[in-house]
């Protein structure tokens, strides 16, 4: 399939995740909010332990002693600042203001100068400097027009582009409460695979590897059970029963994701 193609099923397969109006009309929460609390515990975590997988060695390889890092979708930094001790600056691209100054702060703590730029990638990109090497970590799930994400991404660097994702829909584990709660099948698709096939069909020699996730998705069941009752648009008064029917259906613990690192030099 050709560029156009790829792209176009891309964008319409994100469109099938979107909550049905009757049930999103019901939230009492916007479902799809991402709390800057949650993210910072995680680059917490990702700075006291940090994590020697796939993605951290392609970005290393590939970037000079204290080169520039570009961080796309940055959140609170779990992809950059653990590199604190190699990287000269990070340039970090988020659309949240609370993300940014999460990051603002643990870069300070770690000594890593960083430029913050609040905005969504690539509508931004003419306000970024080009970089040595760019990292996006758990954000193409989130981007309908991922030609455009990709190729902007390219033209920032000077030598390297590493994606990380998980291998199937970050939402994929709610599908039996989905179906349970609300008689609603979720999608299948995209996948990580359908991320390589449409880099490759832009003409970059794109590589992959894939492995279980480092951390566990949820480190208690009451974490489960609220962030849950958010994504699911329930009121979270219903935590306790989620909670119950997530270990009935034989959700609890959630087994961990698999992860996909795909990267691609400038050539």
């Amino acid at each position: 399939m050709d560029v156009e193609e790829l792209a176009t099923r891309w964008r319409e397969r994100l469109e099938s995740w979107a909550i049905p109006a009757r049930i999103l009309a019901e939230a009492p929460v916007d479902p799809w909010a991402h709390s800057p609390v949650r993210f910072a515990s995680r680059t917490d975590r990702a700075l006291t332990e940090p994590d020697g997988g796939p993605t951290v060695t392609r970005v290393l390889e590939a970037l000079p002693e204290k080169g520039s890092l570009l961080d796309l979708g940055s959140g609170t930094g779990a992809s950059s600042l653990p590199l604190h001790a190699r990287v000269g600056e990070v340039v970090a691209v988020d659309e949240s203001a609370g993300m940014l100054s999460g990051l603002e702060d643990r870069a300070g703590k770690v000594g890593v100068p960083v430029t913050l730029v609040e905005g969504r990638w690539p509508d931004v990109a003419a306000d970024v400097p080009v970089c040595d090497v760019a990292v996006s970590g758990h954000v193409v799930y989130n981007v309908p027009d991922l030609v455009e994400f990709v190729r902007a991404a390219h033209a920032h660097v000077r030598r390297r582009v590493v994606l990380e994702l998980t291998h199937r829909h970050p939402m994929s584990w709610l599908n039996p409460l989905w179906e349970h709660f609300h008689d609603v099948r979720r999608p299948v698709r995209p996948v990580a695979e359908d991320v390589v096939a449409l880099v490759a069909a832009l003409g970059y020699r794109v590589r992959v590897e894939e492995r279980e996730a480092p951390l566990e998705r949820f480190v208690s069941l009451e974490e489960l059970s609220l962030s849950a009752c958010r994504r699911l648009c329930l009121d979270p008064m219903r935590a306790g029963e989620v909670g119950r029917t997530a270990m009935e259906l034989g959700m609890w613990p959630v087994p961990r994701d698999r992860w996909a690192t795909i990267w691609w030099d400038k050539e």
